[in-house]
């Protein structure tokens, strides 16, 4: 008998690209990690039923339109952050945050003028803006058709890849599991602490889902660096939140190390290696640890060290060119790289801890957007535009109080027989949680 259970709606997710089925296979499998977890956690019994209905995976993947904060609707992409028309073509810019906007116009040479910015980039290449913005710490990708991409050095370090990496790093003794009951809700992460070191979308994504199955996530950020609002309301339920600076906190953090099951990172390839947390170290330093890494563009090949954002990747792995016009690019009905992504790496993580009840072992587990994009590209789709037709997300909205005021939010679509619904907890404030365990 089949463990999956599908409820199929054609009108959501609309594109070119298969975006509806992708999606539901992303969420299908990390749900069935989690399936597989709760029955290994409950006496080995059956795996529960896991149920992956469209409606509820279209409403999650473009969670942040459906949040509201007071009745206040969610900001999106910042006046800078979008495809702009070059000398020989287009260019895609993030600048949502204060800190690369002010990178994006220091490599320009412009004023924060939309109109300005458009005058500097129509005098330029598409791949001379990338190179310099790039150089300049800011984040600008030329748009490339899939041929283009494909002849990238980039799509080749990628392309070897498997789209959930899992490597075992080390002999650590078998994970020893408390078992939980088979209470309401089944709760398979329960009793298992998680350190959240993401940001933006996609690893606060798994990290959420992390937390909807009972552990305990406590994200840490930087304190000079910029989050934005809504984005950390939206990704922030079931966790907690504290600022730490791991140059100078080092003693808290190793204590926190110490009682982490899972250590999340989002950073770019090698960005934390100097504070040693690299995946060899962490396993060093706490061994059966389980280490989760999500990069943009993968970490190998010549763009491995670079800044990237699902919109980004859309641009340069040609997927803004098929989702696009004749005269002008386009984009996918969701940021699905990003959705997708995070709960792939959800499902690594889930299934590691699996993996080492039987065997034990530090583990690895790596995705990345580009990655990811590969694998929606491989599907294909019809090459026609699709339309949807209208599928209300109300079903799979809910509302609550929280210390930011009334939310109304998506629902998690990540649901198998007896599982959570929804999380124990909403978001908090930003920053506002002691740099402990519970």
């Amino acid at each position: 008998m089949s463990r999956v259970t599908a409820v199929e709606r054609p009108g959501v997710l609309p594109s070119r690209l298969p975006v509806r089925e992708f999606a539901g296979a992303c969420v299908g499998v990390c749900a069935l990690a989690a399936a597989e977890l709760a029955a290994r956690r409950t006496g080995g019994g059956e795996v529960p039923v896991v149920r992956v209905d469209d409606g509820a995976v279209a409403a999650a993947f473009v969670s942040e339109r459906h949040l509201r904060t007071g009745g206040r609707a969610a900001e999106s992409f910042a006046p800078l952050s979008r495809f702009w028309r070059t000398a020989d073509g287009w260019v895609r810019t993030h600048a949502n945050y204060p800190h690369h906007r002010a990178r994006l116009l220091s490599a320009l040479g412009t004023p924060e003028d939309p109109d300005e910015v458009a005058a500097a980039l129509a005098g330029r290449s598409a791949r001379e803006v990338e190179e310099t913005v790039t150089a300049a710490g800011g984040l600008a990708v030329a748009l490339r058709t899939p041929g283009e991409w494909a002849a990238h050095g980039q799509a080749a370090a990628v392309a070897r890849l498997p789209l959930v990496e899992r490597v075992r790093l080390d002999s650590a003794p078998p994970r020893q599991f408390a078992a939980v009951g088979g209470g309401d809700p089944l709760l398979p992460a329960a009793g298992l602490r998680v350190l959240d070191l993401t940001r933006v979308i996609a690893g606060p994504i798994a990290t959420r889902t992390l937390a909807l199955f009972g552990a305990d996530v406590l994200r840490l950020d930087p304190p000079g660096l910029p989050e934005l609002h809504d984005q950390h309301t939206d990704t922030g339920f079931g966790k907690r939140s504290a600022l730490l600076d791991l140059a100078s906190d080092r003693e808290v953090f190793d204590e926190l190390l110490a009682g982490a099951d899972v250590v999340v990172t989002g950073y770019r390839p090698g960005a934390l290696d100097r504070f040693g947390l690299n995946a060899e170290a962490l396993a060093e330093r706490r061994p059966g640890v389980v280490v989760a890494q999500l990069s943009a563009w993968g970490a190998t090949g010549p763009w491995a060290g670079r800044r990237g954002f699902d919109s980004l990747v859309q641009a340069a792995t040609g997927i803004a060119r098929v989702e696009g016009e004749r005269d002008r690019p386009g984009a996918l009905p969701a940021q699905a790289l990003d959705h997708g992504t995070g709960y792939l790496l959800a499902a690594g993580v889930l299934r590691s801890l699996s993996d080492q009840a039987d065997a034990g072992g530090s583990r690895l587990v790596r995705v990345a957007l580009a990655r990811t994009a590969g694998e929606l590209m491989v599907a294909g789709g019809s090459g026609d535009a699709v339309h949807g037709g209208e599928v209300p997300a109300t079903p799979w909205l809910a509302e609550r109080d929280s210390p930011l005021g009334r939310l109304r939010y998506a629902l998690p679509p990540v649901e198998f027989e007896g599982g959570p619904r929804d999380w124990a907890r909403g978001p908090g404030v930003w920053g506002a949680d002691a740099a402990r365990w519970l």
